[in-house]
């Protein structure tokens, strides 16, 4: 019989060995360097220049909301006004008085000039502490970014070395701030399912009523054939016999993985309704091991890595979201992924670029009666019990080739090496030509569905991932696709189930799809670690995304009307603000069913593909 002193024993072993007061302070200066280059990029703090120190570096300071605290630091302005940072040379000083830098600190210092609502600022705090406890917890990771460009396995074990890759991304979002905050996480949670611990998960197993649940699924995929892939004949009769046994007729059912920890959590006591009227039956863990993506609720089967991934609600607030599934859109889902494919498929010049895309093929989504009917549409509560299924990459790679999430090209290692210098290295291409071949694979094809089919997706580092060839991007591959990519115009006639991807998007908002999610949240970045690494000049960067883009368009002169529309050589461009949005409401930053409805914009920026023009 476990005893109380018997759990908190047990729960004094859990280690927190990485929050070490070394550890903490490289933290605290890693943030608040951030917190100040992106706070100014966003125009919240205005840096006063304090002197120029030459070849483009200044001194500079900002001055807290009681003008007491002052950080002063040295950075180079770079394009799209990017706040390039020496962490080292934040100082905090305070009525004359050095004081250590402390990013909760920062942020109390600010927070009327961040104007976070008094009721929220303690909530935005404790995401800022979670970030920074990973952040101690990342400095521990093994390999180099030497080591993650060669792969870890010499590309003996291509799904070893892609994972690799995938649990040493230190960073998060580039943009935000507190992006870690997985608020709901303790820490026998974080050292079990956090995407940087690559810690082998089991997902549980449900059975649920087909009267409170719907499963949809790819054309020429059918239930059975979909389970027996993704779980073998012997766990389904397994399962099967687990519901016989508790008399209940297994053909009434449906199968469904869920999060542990949403089990744990929120299921057994939100839905113990549910569980207690046997609308839903607890199976136990599956055969399979996982291990958590960057996403936190998407998993990688590493005991079959040519499986699919999956997919699972969980009902953790992270980065201006609860990360839930709605089963309303689960409906949906592989329709859309089936519309898309064909349409990439059909499309030449995406064909030429290699784009490629892994479908969600498979959804189940169960309907809570109780919540549905008492909370409002897009509440949390609607989305805590949701699953998909989404194709593995491993059968899209050729022989030497092998899988990197594009994350990767703004990683640092610990030594301060970016990996995306590394892949350069291993490739013996030069720089410029590195970037065009990247250009090619990834920006050409955005470029196209903007233009073609005024089709975006949301394309961040964490969505998309790169096929490699000696270090050398030769494609990109889309993914989480049902929730993220958006029709904005009136190019293509949609089928009625693929309807709920249209958007009103005003037509001179569409090019932000380019602007924003693209050169501001993952160009910015990347010309600025190759710039401070000395690899290239910003003109070398901006100036080979510019004729990449204009061999496209010579490609394609009857597209020379949307060119204009859309043009990504306009002298500037509204500044569309992340972390405006998650400083405003840091429980649902955006209304996804309306993308455009509650953008934070703050003047506008100097387009750096211009003066290419």
């Amino acid at each position: 019989m476990t005893t109380t002193a018997d759990n908190v024993t047990a729960a004094a072993a859990v280690p927190v060995s990485h929050l070490t007061p070394e550890r903490w302070a490289i933290a605290n200066r890693h943030v608040v360097r951030k917190a100040i280059a992106e706070f100014s990029h966003e125009r919240i703090l205005v840096p006063e220049l304090i002197r120029d120190e030459g070849a483009g570096v200044g001194l500079y300071k900002v001055v807290s909301d009681d003008d007491a605290t002052e950080y002063r630091f040295r950075a180079r302005v770079l394009r799209l006004d990017h706040w390039s940072i020496t962490a080292d040379s934040v100082v905090r000083v305070r009525n004359g008085e050095d004081l250590s830098v402390d990013a909760l600190d920062f942020i109390a210092d600010f927070h009327e000039a961040l104007a976070i609502r008094q009721d929220m600022l303690p909530v935005y705090l404790e995401e800022v502490s979670s970030t920074l406890a990973s952040h101690a917890y990342k400095q521990g990771k093994p390999f180099s970014s030497a080591q993650l460009a060669a792969g870890i396995t010499g590309g003996a074990d291509r799904a070893a070395d892609f994972q690799a890759i995938e649990h040493s991304m230190t960073e998060g979002h580039p943009c935000f701030v507190a992006n870690n905050g997985r608020l709901g996480f303790g820490i026998a949670d974080y050292h079990a399912f956090a995407p940087e611990t690559g810690a082998t998960v089991k997902l549980q197993w449900i059975a649920v009523h087909r009267s409170k649940a719907v499963f949809t699924s790819s054309a020429g995929l059918d239930y059975r054939t979909h389970f027996e892939a993704e779980l073998g004949p012997a766990t389904l009769a397994w399962f099967n016999a687990e519901l016989s046994a508790s008399g209940l007729d297994p053909e009434e059912y449906l199968l469904m993985p869920v999060h542990p920890w949403q089990w744990d959590n929120k299921l057994t006591v939100t839905f113990a309704a549910e569980i207690a009227q046997r609308h839903i039956v607890n199976l136990g863990a599956g055969e399979d091991s996982y291990q958590a993506q960057q996403s936190i609720r998407t998993f990688f089967n590493t005991t079959a890595p040519e499986k699919a991934y999956v997919k699972t609600a969980m009902s953790v607030l992270n980065m201006g979201f609860m990360r839930g599934l709605s089963p309303q859109y689960m409906k949906a889902t592989p329709a859309i992924n089936d519309w898309l494919q064909e349409l990439i498929g059909n499309d030449q010049e995406l064909q030429n670029r290699g784009l490629a895309m892994i479908r969600e093929t498979a959804a189940i989504g169960y309907h809570n009666h109780y919540y549905e009917a008492a909370s409002a549409k897009g509440s949390p509560y609607r989305k805590m019990l949701s699953a998909l299924w989404r194709e593995s990459p491993l059968p899209l790679l050729k022989d030497g080739q092998q899988l990197a999430t594009m994350a990767s090209l703004l990683h640092v290692d610990q030594s301060g090496a970016p990996m995306v210098t590394a892949l350069m290295k291993r490739s013996g291409l030069a720089p410029t030509e590195w970037l065009r071949r990247y250009f090619e694979a990834y920006l050409v094809p955005l470029l196209h569905c903007l233009y073609e089919y005024e089709l975006a997706f949301m394309p961040h580092g964490e969505n998309v991932i790169l096929i490699l060839e000696n270090g050398v991007p030769v494609r990109a591959i889309m993914k989480d696709i049902a929730e993220e990519i958006v029709v904005m115009g009136d190019r293509l006639e949609l089928p009625e189930d693929v309807s709920r991807i249209k958007a009103d998007i005003p037509a001179e908002e569409m090019v932000l799809a380019i602007f924003t999610d693209v050169f501001d949240c993952i160009f910015r970045f990347l010309g600025a670690i190759l710039v401070e690494d000395g690899t290239l000049s910003e003109d070398e960067f901006w100036g080979t995304a510019a004729t990449v883009v204009k061999e496209y368009q010579q490609r394609h002169p009857d597209l020379t009307d949307q060119f204009a529309m859309h043009d990504v050589f306009a002298p500037d461009f509204e500044l569309s603000c992340l972390n405006r949005l998650q400083l405003r409401n840091n429980q649902q930053m955006l209304d996804i069913s309306d993308p455009s409805g509650g953008l934070q914009m703050a003047g506008r920026l100097a387009n750096p593909l211009a003066k290419f023009a």
